[in-house]
C-alpha cells in the first residue's frame, strides 16, 4: 500500500500502474451516486426565497436528484457531462458560484473512461463513476504548478505503457487532481485506503489526457489541468459533478 508521503521507484509503479490511477483499486462515494451514500455536508436545497445563501442558482444540466447532492457550502463545482452512457467522450466546464448566481468559464474537451458511465462504480468495469464527489488533493511527477490544494510531487505519478488506442501513457499523471471516491480525504492521491473495499475499484482521478479513453478517470489537456488546479480553493469547497448527460438530469 503507498502512503501520501511514501515515494515509490518508478519501476514499482510500472508493475502497479493500473491499480494506483484512473480506476484501479476501490472507491468511497463522497456524494451521490446511485445506490451509494450522501455525506453529511448533502442537503436538499430549498425552495427560493430570493437569498443567495438560501438558494442560489441552480447550476445548469443538474435534475433534482443530483442537484440535491450538491453540498450547500461549495462555491465551485466542476460538472463533467459525458456524451452518451456509454461513450468515453466528455465536456468538462468549470462553476464559480457569484452573488448573482453560478458563473460558467471555459468549456474544456475531456475523456472519461472506454466503456462511459455508471451508477455503481466496480474495478475493472471501464466505466466512470456517476455522481457528486468532493476535490481536496493533487498531485504529480511535476512541480507544483501554483494550486491551492494539498500537492504531492512524487515519482511514482509515472505513467508507463499504452492506451486504448495504442498512444502513449507518458505524462498523463504529470498533474493529477484526486476525486473522493472511495478514497480517504486529506491524504495524497497515491494513498490506498479503500474505505468500502477493493472491490470497488478507486484511484479516480482528473488527470492528464492522453488522446484516449481511461479505466476510470476523467482526463483533459495539460494547459487546462494547470489552469484548473491554479482555480481550485480548498475554501470554496470544489465539487465534481460527473456522469453523461441523461444521468445528471435525474
Amino acid at each position: 500500500m503507498i502512503n501520501p508521503v511514501q515515494r515509490v521507484p518508478v519501476a514499482v509503479l510500472t508493475a502497479s500502474f493500473l491499480l494506483v490511477g484512473c480506476g484501479g483499486g476501490a472507491a468511497q462515494t463522497m456524494g451521490q451516486g446511485a445506490g451509494g451514500p450522501l455525506t453529511q455536508e448533502t442537503v436538499t436545497h430549498p425552495a427560493p426565497t430570493g437569498s443567495l445563501e438560501v438558494a442560489p442558482q441552480q447550476l445548469p444540466g443538474l435534475g433534482p436528484k443530483t442537484w440535491a447532492a450538491v453540498p450547500a457550502k461549495t462555491r465551485q463545482a466542476v460538472v463533467v457531462t459525458g456524451r452518451g452512457r456509454n461513450s468515453p467522450i466528455s465536456t468538462v466546464v468549470l462553476y464559480e458560484r457569484t452573488e448573482a448566481g453560478w458563473r460558467a468559464g471555459a468549456r474544456w474537451p475531456a475523456h472519461n473512461a472506454l466503456k462511459g458511465w455508471t451508477d455503481r462504480h466496480r474495478a475493472g468495469d471501464l466505466r466512470s463513476p456517476v455522481g457528486v464527489y468532493t476535490l481536496t488533493d493533487a498531485g504529480g511527477l511535476m512541480p507544483d504548478p501554483g494550486t491551492r490544494l494539498p500537492y504531492d510531487r512524487s515519482v511514482a505519478f509515472s505513467a508507463p505503457g499504452t492506451g486504448f488506442e495504442g498512444e502513449p501513457l507518458t505524462g498523463s499523471f504529470d498533474y493529477v487532481i484526486a476525486i473522493d471516491y472511495n478514497r480517504e480525504p486529506g491524504t495524497s492521491p497515491l494513498d490506498w485506503t479503500r474505505p468500502l473495499g477493493a472491490a470497488r475499484g478507486g484511484g479516480i482521478w482528473l488527470h492528464v489526457d492522453h488522446g484516449g479513453p481511461t479505466h476510470g478517470c476523467v482526463s483533459l489537456r495539460k494547459d487546462h489541468m494547470r489552469e484548473l488546479l491554479r482555480a481550485l480553493d480548498p475554501g470554496r469547497e470544489p465539487v465534481v459533478v460527473m456522469g453523461d448527460a441523461a444521468s445528471l438530469r435525474r
